[in-house]
């Protein structure tokens, strides 16, 4: 049995369909430094898991054991006095086929640890919310803390694009290119009405908004103050901006819309590697031999589909 007060670690788990399995092993990249197809994952970082679409919560591990029987036995050391408490079993688990833990002992299971622990048993409204969970044939307990699923409260906006990426692509977007954001000064330089911008801010991004479209500017302004949001958001061409920032985030699906040449989309690109260290693009055509040329190097990428619409996410240094 391990005390794990002493050394923070986190058990997180995601919830994804298939056409966005990519994007979210991106994001978890981003994050933690890989991938798990299991949709559950151990890390010494910590990611506030109300940031990610594809989070469903993260346990701040309190113990850890060989057995449930372990975990049950130091329950007591837990919980507080004069303070309500529940305990869930996370149905996000590595246990599966012959192996899965079915409800009935998942229930007895939450029982047998809440019934050992300080304070009361609260199903209803606990002051504070524990989990379990096997995982890699080890078991751990600990604070939860579900995700919320604030980028869905962005979906509808005062001005909306139907051309614009969907809240969760682009919250997952802004996490890709900016997952630790201490220090970290980004731009949107093609910002558009602001899609990515409303949810880089709502996350604490220090990002700021430019665009060509003295229009958009206006419609990306609208968009962040409806959400309670500030933003630096100015009318500039990209080739204008003498400022330089950590990450460029660049959507570009011109060659669809309009009749944008490469030409132009070259200008774009070469001044985002001008002002940026790390440029994350999202395109709608492959352009590897493309940006090779202009001395961008793809680092990872990934794929995100919308009713047959596929584009491509590239980080690119």
């Amino acid at each position: 049995m391990k005390n794990s007060n002493e050394y923070p670690s986190f058990i997180y788990t995601f919830a994804y369909n298939d056409a966005e399995r990519s994007l979210c092993h991106l994001e978890m990249r981003s994050f933690f430094g890989y991938d798990t197809e299991k949709k559950i994952l151990r890390s010494d970082i910590r990611i506030d898991p109300s940031r990610s679409p594809f989070m469903k919560g993260r346990i701040d591990i309190l113990a850890e054991g060989d057995t449930i029987e372990e975990i049950i036995t130091t329950a007591h050391l837990f919980g507080k006095e004069g303070e309500t408490n529940k305990v869930v079993f996370l149905k996000i688990n590595d246990r599966q086929g012959d192996d899965k833990i079915q409800n009935n002992e998942r229930l007895q299971i939450e029982r047998a640890i809440g019934s050992e622990m300080m304070g009361d048993f609260d199903l209803h409204n606990p002051d504070q919310l524990f989990a379990v969970v096997p995982y890699e044939k080890r078991w751990y307990f600990g604070t939860y803390k579900k995700s919320e699923p604030i980028w869905f409260n962005h979906i509808k906006k005062p001005r909306e694009y139907s051309t614009a990426l969907s809240t969760r692509v682009a919250r997952a977007v802004a996490n890709i290119a900016v997952p630790h954001p201490a220090s970290i000064r980004a731009i949107d330089p093609c910002c558009g009405i602001g899609t990515v911008l409303v949810e880089a801010r709502s996350m604490g991004i220090d990002i700021v908004g430019r665009d060509i479209n003295p229009l958009v500017c206006i419609g990306s302004r609208e968009n962040l103050e409806y959400f309670g949001l500030t933003g630096d958001v100015k009318k500039s061409a990209i080739q204008d901006i003498e400022e330089t920032y950590d990450v460029a985030i660049i959507d570009l699906p011109y060659n669809l819309y309009t009749h944008a040449s490469w030409e132009e989309q070259l200008t774009i690109l070469t001044h985002a590697k001008r002002i940026a260290k790390r440029v994350v693009i999202v395109t709608i055509e492959s352009m590897d031999d493309r940006l090779k040329s202009i001395g961008l190097h793809i680092k990872d990428r990934c794929t995100t589909t919308k009713q047959q619409f596929e584009r491509e996410i590239l980080v690119c240094e």
